[in-house]
């Protein structure tokens, strides 16, 4: 049994579709995100979880192009999606990453992975439950043991919260959890790719990082962001684009 970083990518998404499709420097965002999780020193085993849907064979045929393991399963079921991947593959803790997180930050990967390893949680993240989150929004990570994943499977039978991973985990009090803090509170950033305002943001990083010759870790991106007016007014309008969103679809209530 071995750990591994499972991406979950799709292009079906209603507020952007085809987004992990979309391109800044000639790489796809999903290609984005896994060179990123690469530079990771504590994991290599990395697969691309997508769908069955007929569409997102264009994310398969790119998985094969570039040389990255790929599982697909219920478009909807995201539950069931992960479960089957981990049932398959023998694989002992997840390390969520979703591939709306196109800066995502790997030594944070490895802060965690390695703390994950040491206590005895069932599930540690960054930024969920998002009330409890000092991160920014697109920097989420989630680690969690493929035995609480069984129990997900078992008891979950929420609509919503099997297509959102882990709400069961938050709301299930057996299960032993830790919640990452900032040194800062950085819960007002937000550089996930939802909208397509995003998407220009993000493309805006990435390219004063190249001219900084940066990688873009988490306090080089706050910089950025703090230095960009035109960034700073996006990102305050898509942070309430998304939580109109997640209030009208009534995603979780924890509040």
């Amino acid at each position: 049994m071995t750990d591994c970083i499972l991406v979950q990518a799709r292009t079906g998404s209603k507020r952007f579709k085809n987004k992990v499709l979309k391109k800044i420097h000639k790489k796809t965002i999903l290609e984005i995100v896994i060179n990123r999780l690469q530079n990771s020193t504590t994991l290599k085993n990395i697969y691309v979880l997508t769908s069955k849907k007929k569409n997102d064979t264009q994310i398969v045929n790119l998985c094969k192009k570039i040389g990255i393991k790929y599982f697909r399963g219920s478009e909807n079921d995201v539950v069931k999606r992960y479960y089957d991947c981990v049932k398959k593959h023998k694989i002992k803790n997840i390390i969520r990453i979703t591939a709306d997180c196109p800066l995502i930050d790997p030594k944070l990967l490895d802060q965690f992975y390695r703390f994950y390893k040491k206590k005895n949680y069932d599930y540690v993240s960054n930024t969920t439950p998002p009330h409890k989150s000092t991160f920014p929004d697109g920097s989420d990570i989630e680690i969690f043991s493929a035995k609480a994943l069984s129990r997900v499977k078992k008891y979950c039978k929420d609509k919503v919260d099997k297509e959102h991973l882990t709400n069961f985990i938050w709301k299930d009090k057996k299960f032993k959890i830790f919640t990452f803090k900032h040194k800062k509170n950085l819960s007002n950033y937000r550089y996930s790719l939802d909208y397509k305002q995003d998407f220009h943001s993000i493309k805006k990083i990435f390219y004063v990082l190249k001219k900084n010759k940066q990688f873009g870790y988490t306090d080089e991106i706050i910089k950025i962001i703090n230095n960009s007016p035109d960034i700073k007014l996006r990102m305050e309008l898509t942070k309430k684009l998304y939580k109109k969103n997640r209030k009208d679809h009534k995603v979780i209530s924890i509040k």
